[in-house]
């Protein structure tokens, strides 16, 4: 099988003057503990997120992650600097987020179709759209399952319904916290293909919150490095891996190779920089 190759990013002037999808700039954020003391989670954190990009994050347990994704969705708000969606500040969840957790959360007295039709139900959205559900299903390879029920579908299944769900209102963004971290090797592998597809098929941008270093090169355009916490960002990697992937031509690659291997450099010098502290 042919190896998957090298390519050098070819930059537009279009590129160049459209502004980004995202804008995180000088971005923190801080907690209150029950005690009252001040729990900081995110540091300075400046980030730019264009159009149609996949985007990775990787970073230590408890580095703020999952706080930036929440940001981001308009779940939370920041306590200093800036988010904007389309150059709009983020004061709430948008129906232009789409958001996809770890469980797929699906209701199990709902069949498939029902659960991915729920967003439609909220927010003035009253169409049925039948269509676009069909659609959606067809596209994650369940167009046979819309009468299913959850309890009736493998993990991986019910995360490819939570992913038509979060994609039912066609937001411009979707935003995962490791949606595939419970399931076994294998299946996650197959997943990480299949959301390949769905990316490249959907032409959403996509913003991934992973523990999986091999998870984030495979998918990514742009791995993005955070420090322990407070949470800041210590490198964004560009990965120059050709398109559509495949594990048996990426695996082993020099470039991948390469990138693990920083990756995992950075994350180890910064756990070690806490143990340290600690």
């Amino acid at each position: 099988m042919e190896a998957a190759r090298v390519h050098a990013p070819v930059v537009r002037l279009a590129d160049q003057q459209r502004s980004p999808l995202i804008a995180i700039k000088s971005v923190a954020k801080t907690y209150i503990s029950a005690s009252g003391s001040a729990v900081p989670a995110l540091d300075n954190v400046a980030l730019d997120i264009a159009p149609d990009e996949f985007v990775c994050i990787v970073g230590p347990s408890g580095c703020g992650k999952s706080t930036l994704l929440r940001l981001i969705a308009g779940l939370d708000r920041v306590s200093g600097g800036t988010i904007t969606l389309a150059s709009e500040p983020i004061t709430g969840p948008s129906a232009n987020v789409g958001v996809v957790f770890q469980s797929a959360n699906l209701l199990p007295w709902m069949t498939v179709r029902d659960n991915v039709r729920l967003p439609l139900r909220v927010g003035g959205y009253r169409a049925k759209n039948e269509a676009r559900i069909d659609a959606l299903l067809t596209m994650v390879g369940l167009g046979s399952f819309g009468d299913k029920f959850p309890y009736e579908l493998s993990g991986g299944m019910q995360q490819r319904v939570a992913i038509c769900r979060a994609l039912t209102r066609d937001p411009k963004i979707l935003l995962m916290d490791e949606p595939f971290g419970a399931l076994d090797a294998l299946t996650r592998e197959r997943m990480n293909v299949e959301l390949q597809r769905i990316w490249q098929a959907s032409g959403k941008t996509v913003v991934l919150i992973t523990h999986s270093i091999s998870e984030a090169v495979f998918l990514a355009d742009r791995v993005v490095v955070m420090s322990a916490r407070p949470g800041r960002i210590l490198r964004d990697l560009k990965v120059g891996l050709d398109r559509p992937r495949a594990f048996n031509d990426v695996v082993g690659h020099p470039e991948y190779v390469k990138l693990t291997r920083t990756i995992r450099g950075l994350l180890d010098e910064t756990e070690a920089k806490e143990d340290l502290l600690s």
